[in-house]
């Protein structure tokens, strides 16, 4: 079955929003049929990468945050984008445990959590203000895992 179809919202950037963009990709993706683990994976993906804008692109402000989910057959493609400070090195951000804000206790694996749980992560500069970062991953549907049992 060949679906195509997408969404995007624009919302503030702050924390309490985290849980408004889980929820929205969650159900943009229930059209695709996902399990449980799926659908776990794709929301815990979406958390990294909005606290990600929350936390490290607007420190001194709140920014804005898209979110854009795009379906093409059995793929969703989420893209978070961000209008703040950037990073300047996006190869040394990506290494597990680097962080900028070391006194604020973060981990630094927020890339490596979201290249855990989706197949594929791009992270790329957002013109001259900000970051992009796009996530695919394949729902291989309860229906299509019937199938092949």
């Amino acid at each position: 079955m060949k679906t195509n179809n997408f969404m995007e919202v624009t919302f503030k950037a702050i924390s309490i929003n985290e849980s408004f963009a889980r929820l929205c990709v969650a159900g943009f993706c229930i059209q695709l049929n996902p399990s449980i683990d799926e659908i776990g994976d794709i929301k815990t993906a979406v958390s990294e990468a909005v606290t990600n804008c929350v936390v490290h692109a607007y420190p001194k402000h709140n920014g804005t945050i898209t979110l854009r989910c795009e379906i093409e057959n059995d793929i969703i493609k989420i893209v978070v984008k961000d209008q703040g400070i950037g990073i300047k090195d996006i190869d040394k951000a990506r290494e597990p445990f680097y962080t900028t804000k070391p006194s604020e206790e973060r981990s630094g694996m927020g890339f490596s959590v979201m290249e855990s749980f989706m197949d594929k992560v791009e992270v790329e500069h957002n013109g001259d203000k900000g970051l992009v970062v796009t996530m695919y991953k394949q729902i291989i549907s309860s229906e299509k895992q019937v199938g092949n049992a």
